[in-house]
């Protein structure tokens, strides 16, 4: 709990110092006094200062601000006239432009630099990953398959999710995958937004090359009889669409966990298989006697459906509602779209098969009720794969960041107004609790997804903070604005509506925000 909050502090802390320090410098070149630089809001825990500022680290970490010299418009004329020079309120409306927009303005600056940093020493990041798509799925049929990495889309490389969005706003001609070691250029044929909401519908839980016999002995499954590739799931070997010769490998619970590259001992058995799809590949070892890992129950939760029914550990799951099942995420969504308060599930049990009645738990999670029975899966999965780039020279490295960055911008534009257009869900907008799980996860995945994931946030930090809501920097370039049309200054019955207005729509923000983080993760 202390690393994450830590790793919090560490991936906020610098987009919070570089706002504010936007407009600080804006505020000092145009020659306004900054009496307080904070980084956090409540009590001051660490102050001290320097020149006519107090520099503080506040308690509360989840933002930041700089108070000027006579910024409060309402008491203008208190500010005594040798001091005016020194005043927010007094500068000019092209002066106060720019102290406001300095934030939002450094929040780019970082981003675009965090990318060029990244384009010039190489990317260490994450694999993109096509996850189980069923056989009568759009992607499936335009010929993508489980396991196959994403490379490219339309001939240019790719290294993060939202390249895909950004490089296929219009037409995704093709897409280049990388399967079995080999790049393979696909004709897709689909717009980028629609292509990645496809993808996303199928998280890449791709199993280990492990099976079960009815004993409940583990195998590592091979097309290779000298050794067993980790790299490889049970999945994409299920689609070579070609007769192969499969190895089984006795293996121990501790090698499933933990499996070694150096793990190289002699088939004891092998089967020819026909290989089509899936379901086929699943069907074909279970006739041989041979099921996934991931169907063999590890715990069984007390007092759960399961429990009451008499599933114990080690009970390999066969069947729901008498129709097979090939992997735990069949079982699962199955069990979501059934209508029964009773189902009939199908067990082996020391070679034995066996059939129980279970009447699901239903829970509420997210705002959506889930179906429970209770069962843990003893599933291994393929780990992450990761993609090394190469270093970029200073010009390309420096395009690449400017194109990136913009075009960041543009799309975190079109999200915001697809949010409020109801095309997205406003269940997807995370609040500090979501910051501190994607920093944590992306820090723990890589430095570089970290560092990437944190420009994505700085542009997503500099756009919100340009919203015409009063009491953000938006709001404040909206007032000057205003003035300039007005020929003089907004009454102080209007700001203080406008105001209000925008306090009320902030916290509104906030409060949803803070309600989809308890959501998620309590």
């Amino acid at each position: 709990m202390i690393e994450k909050i830590f790793i919090f502090i560490l991936f906020l802390g610098p987009l919070i110092f570089f706002h504010e320090l936007g407009h600080f410098l804006f505020a000092r070149l145009f020659g306004v006094r900054v009496e307080v630089f904070s980084i956090g809001f409540g009590p001051k825990m660490f102050k001290f200062k320097w020149g006519d500022t107090q520099w503080a680290v506040s308690l509360i970490p989840l933002g930041g601000y700089v108070k000027m010299y006579g910024d409060d418009p309402f008491n203008k004329d208190s500010v005594p006239a040798e001091e005016r020079k020194f005043s927010f309120t007094h500068k000019g409306k092209w002066a106060r432009f720019w102290i406001v927009m300095g934030g939002p303005l450094a929040n780019f600056i970082m981003a675009y630099f965090l990318f060029f940093s990244l384009l010039m020493t190489g990317e260490h990041i994450p694999e993109m990953r096509i996850g189980l798509v069923p056989s009568d799925s759009v992607l499936y049929e335009r010929g993508l398959r489980p396991g196959d990495g994403l490379r490219a889309v339309n001939g240019r490389e790719i290294t993060n999710p939202s390249d895909i969005v950004i490089e296929g706003q219009g037409n995704i001609e093709t897409i280049t995958v990388k399967r079995s070691g080999e790049r393979i250029d696909i004709p897709l044929g689909m717009y980028g937004e629609a292509f990645f909401e496809e993808f996303t519908k199928y998280p890449p839980l791709l199993r280990r090359p492990i099976v079960v016999n009815r004993a409940g002995e583990m195998f590592g499954v091979s097309f290779d009889r000298s050794q067993i590739n980790w790299s490889e799931s049970l999945d994409s070997m299920a689609h070579y669409a070609e007769t192969r010769t499969l190895y089984f490998f006795e293996m121990d619970a501790q090698t499933a966990q933990d499996p070694t590259p150096d793990y190289f001992p002699e088939p004891v058995d092998q089967m020819v298989l026909e290989l089509q799809d899936r379901e086929n590949f699943i069907n074909d070892l279970a006739v041989k006697g041979y099921l996934t890992l991931d169907l063999q129950v590890r715990e069984v939760a007390a007092k759960s459906a399961a429990f009451d029914a008499g599933i114990t550990r080690g009970d390999i799951i066969v069947s729901f509602e008498g129709k097979e099942v090939y992997s735990f995420e069949e079982l699962r969504s199955t069990l979501q779209v059934t209508d029964k308060e009773v189902v009939k599930v199908g067990v082996l049990r020391e070679g034995e098969r066996l059939e129980f009645d279970l009447k699901p738990q239903v829970q509420v999670h997210q705002g959506e009720e889930v179906k429970l029975i209770g069962v843990y899966s003893s599933g291994q999965y393929v780990g992450l794969e990761f993609i090394h780039t190469d270093p970029k020279g200073i010009f390309a490295s420096s395009v690449t960041a400017l194109t990136r960055t913009w075009e960041t911008m543009v799309k975190t534009v079109e999200g915001f107004f697809r949010l409020m257009t109801g095309q997205i869900s406003f269940k997807s907008i995370g609040g500090p609790i979501a910051i501190g799980q994607v920093a944590s996860d992306s820090y723990n995945t890589s430095i570089s997804y970290f560092f990437q994931l944190m420009a994505l946030i700085s542009i997503n930090l500099g756009v919100i903070n340009l919203f015409p809501i009063p009491i953000l920097d938006g709001g404040h370039i909206l007032f000057i604005i205003l003035e300039a049309i007005n020929g003089g200054p907004i009454s102080r019955r209007k700001m203080e509506i406008a105001q209000q207005f925008g306090l009320s729509a902030l916290l509104l923000l906030m409060v949803g925000a803070i309600f989809n983080d308890v959501s998620r993760f309590f």
